[in-house]
C-alpha cells in the first residue's frame, strides 16, 4: 500500500512530463494535417486557374460571335473600301467607270518550298508566262514581281498553289464596265490613279476630291442609246468594207452628247498604247473636208439675210463653171433652172455655188465666226483637232459653198446643223448631264422663221423623189437631213460619206451624224427603195450612210420615246409661211 501511494505520488510528480509527451504526439499530427492541407491547397488554386481560363476562352467566343469579325473576304473588303477616285455614270446613273481592290502577284523565292514544282505549275497554269526568266529570278533569291494587275481568276489559280512564297499585293485599279463600249469618251488612268486621257484626263481633279467621293460624275451619255448605235455601225463597216466610221447623237435643244462613237475602238481596261490613227477619236479629233453637208450652211445665210426664199428660182443654170484653173460640175444633169429648196434637195453644185456669190465673202465670214467652225472645238475631252488654216484667195467662196477647200471635225458640223434646227439657239456641246431647270447660254445664230425652212426642205431630202437620202426615211420619226460625200485629193479610192439627220423635223429634239471611212459598194446588199427591192450599185452617202443612219433611227427611236403622234405637220407650215 505504501509503495503504491509512493508511486502515485511519483506519477503527479512527473505529471508535466506526462502533459509534455501528449503536446508532442499532438504537435506530430497537426505537422502532418498541414502538409495536407497546403496540398490540398494547391489542388484548389489550379482548379481555380483552370476555370478561370475557361471562363476567359468562353466570354472571348462569346465577344467574338456576338461582334462582326473581320474575316478577310470581299464582301468586308469593299465594307472599308475608300476609292480614290469617284465613279463615273451614264445619264441613268448606269456604272461606267469605278475603282476596285485588286492586286499584283509578287514572289518571295525563298518561301517556295519546291520550285521546280512551282515552275511546272505555273507552266501548266500561266503558259504566257516567261518561265525561263522566272525560273532565273527564282535562283537570284530575290523578291519580284510574278503578274501585275491580276484577275480575279488569276489570283484563285494562284492562291491554288499552296505556296507561302506568293504573295498579293494589294492596290487600287480602275476598271471600265463596258469595256470598249466609250473608249474614246473615258479615257484611262496611270497606275497611280491620275487621268491620262478622256474624261478621266478632263475632270481629273473632281473625280480625286475627297469631298465629292460618295457623289459620282454624271456624264449626258446614255449606255442603251450607245450601244445599239454601236452594234448598227460596226454592222455598217463590215457590210461596206470601211475602214472606220463615227457617229454623233446629240440633243437640239440641250446640247447634250447622247451618244458617240468611233470605230474602230478599244478595250480601255487592257491598258494597251494605241498609236495608230485608226484608233483616234475620229468625231472630235478627226478634221475632214465633209462636203455637201456645208450646202445647207449657204442656203441658211441666204435665207437668213432674205436674199432668196426657198422657192425663189434661180436661172440658167450651167452644166459647169470654170473657176480660176479649176472646173466645177455636177455629177448628175440637173434642170437649168432650179428653185433654191431643190437645189439643196437634189444636192447641185452648181446652184448652191451661184446662191454662195449672191451671199458674199463678208457674210460667209461671219457665219464662220459664230459658228466658230474653223477653230478648236469646245467639248469636255483633250482629244479635239485643229481645222487646217483656212485662207481666203480664189474660188474659196465657190468651193466652200458645197464643202470643198475647207475643214472641220464632225463634232462642230453637227453642233451648226443642231443650231439650225432649235431656231437658231447655238450651244456648246456638254458631256454632262444637265440641269432641266437652267437653260443653257447661247448665240443666236439664225432666225426662227430661217429655222423652220431649213427644216422643212431637209426633210424634202428624205422624202422628195430627187432627194438624196430616201434611205433614211423611217415610218413616224420624221427624218430631215443631208448627205455629204467627199473624195481624198491625193487619193480618189479614198472617200467620206456622211449624214447629218434632224428628227422629228416639226419640232427637232435630235440630230445625228453617221459617217463611214473608205466604204465600198454593198454589191449583195438588197435595200427597201421606195417600194422597191434593188442591189446596192453606187457608192454615196445616200446609199450607205443615210441608210446606216435610218437604222439607229429606227433602233432608238423608242428609247428616245419619239412619238408621231405628238408632232402637228400642220402647226410648222403655218409658222414657216
Amino acid at each position: 500500500m505504501a509503495r503504491r501511494l509512493k508511486k502515485n505520488k511519483r506519477l503527479n510528480k512527473n505529471q508535466s512530463s506526462f502533459y509534455f509527451e501528449d503536446y508532442l504526439e499532438t504537435t506530430k499530427k497537426n505537422k502532418f494535417s498541414q502538409k495536407n492541407n497546403f496540398f490540398q491547397d494547391r489542388i484548389y488554386l489550379l482548379f481555380f486557374l483552370f476555370i478561370s481560363l475557361i471562363l476567359i476562352f468562353n466570354i472571348k467566343i462569346i465577344h467574338i460571335s456576338l461582334n462582326n469579325i473581320e474575316i478577310h473576304n470581299n464582301k468586308n473588303q469593299k465594307s472599308k473600301f475608300i476609292s480614290l477616285r469617284r465613279d463615273i455614270v451614264d445619264r441613268n446613273g448606269v456604272l461606267i467607270s469605278t475603282n476596285i481592290k485588286s492586286f499584283h502577284a509578287a514572289v518571295k523565292p525563298d518561301l517556295i518550298k519546291n520550285k521546280n514544282n512551282f515552275l511546272i505549275k505555273l507552266r501548266l497554269n500561266f503558259p504566257e508566262l516567261p518561265i525561263q526568266e522566272i525560273e532565273k529570278k527564282l535562283n537570284e533569291e530575290k523578291y519580284f514581281y510574278l503578274k501585275k494587275r491580276i484577275t480575279q481568276i488569276d489570283k484563285e489559280r494562284l492562291w491554288s498553289f499552296g505556296e507561302k512564297g506568293i504573295i498579293f499585293e494589294p492596290f487600287e485599279s480602275r476598271i471600265y464596265t463596258h469595256a470598249n463600249l466609250f473608249s474614246h469618251i473615258i479615257g484611262q488612268v496611270d497606275y497611280d490613279n491620275y487621268g491620262i486621257s478622256g474624261i478621266e484626263k478632263y475632270f481629273d481633279k473632281e473625280l480625286k476630291n475627297k469631298n465629292l467621293s460618295n457623289k459620282p460624275l454624271q456624264l449626258s451619255l446614255d449606255v442603251n442609246i450607245q450601244h445599239l448605235i454601236s452594234q448598227e455601225l460596226n454592222n455598217a463597216l463590215l457590210t461596206f468594207k470601211s475602214t472606220g466610221g463615227g457617229s454623233l447623237l446629240m440633243n437640239v435643244e440641250s446640247g447634250e452628247i447622247i451618244s458617240l462613237v468611233s470605230l474602230p475602238n478599244f478595250d480601255i481596261n487592257t491598258r494597251a498604247n494605241l498609236n495608230e490613227k485608226k484608233y483616234m477619236n475620229k468625231i472630235t479629233k478627226g478634221v475632214y473636208e465633209l462636203g455637201s453637208i456645208f450646202k445647207t450652211f449657204t442656203v441658211a445665210l441666204a435665207l437668213e439675210n432674205k436674199i432668196v426664199t426657198p422657192q425663189t428660182i434661180i436661172k440658167n443654170i450651167p452644166r459647169s463653171i470654170k473657176c480660176s484653173r479649176h472646173d466645177i460640175s455636177d455629177i448628175k444633169d440637173f434642170p437649168k433652172n432650179l428653185s433654191v429648196e431643190d437645189i439643196l434637195i437634189r444636192s447641185s453644185n452648181i446652184g448652191t455655188l451661184l446662191i454662195a456669190r449672191k451671199v458674199g465673202e463678208e457674210k460667209f465670214k461671219k457665219f464662220f465666226n459664230d459658228t466658230k467652225i474653223l477653230q478648236t472645238p469646245k467639248i469636255q475631252l483633250e482629244e479635239v483637232g485643229n481645222p487646217i488654216s483656212f485662207e481666203w484667195n480664189k474660188c474659196k467662196l465657190e468651193t466652200i459653198s458645197y464643202g470643198h477647200g475647207i475643214t472641220t471635225t464632225p463634232l462642230q458640223a453637227l453642233s451648226i446643223y443642231a443650231a439650225l434646227a432649235n431656231k437658231g439657239k447655238m450651244l456648246e456641246p456638254t458631256l454632262l448631264k444637265q440641269n432641266d431647270k437652267n437653260e443653257r447660254k447661247y448665240t443666236k445664230l439664225i432666225s426662227e422663221t430661217t429655222s423652220n425652212h431649213l427644216n422643212r426642205i431637209l426633210r424634202k431630202v428624205v422624202t422628195a423623189d430627187e432627194g438624196t437620202a430616201s434611205l433614211a426615211d423611217i415610218h413616224g420619226y420624221y427624218v430631215a437631213g443631208k448627205t455629204g460625200t467627199s473624195q481624198n485629193y491625193k487619193n480618189e479610192k479614198e472617200n467620206l460619206n456622211t449624214f447629218i439627220s434632224i428628227f422629228p423635223s416639226q419640232e427637232p429634239k435630235y440630230a445625228l451624224l453617221v459617217m463611214l471611212e473608205n466604204p465600198q459598194v454593198a454589191k449583195n446588199l438588197t435595200y427597201e427603195y421606195r417600194g422597191l427591192k434593188i442591189k446596192g450599185t453606187r457608192n454615196e452617202a445616200g446609199w450607205n450612210s443615210a441608210y446606216i443612219a435610218g437604222k439607229i433611227i429606227k433602233k432608238i427611236g423608242p428609247i428616245l420615246a419619239i412619238k408621231s403622234e405628238d408632232f402637228n405637220i400642220t402647226n410648222v407650215a403655218k409658222k414657216t409661211n
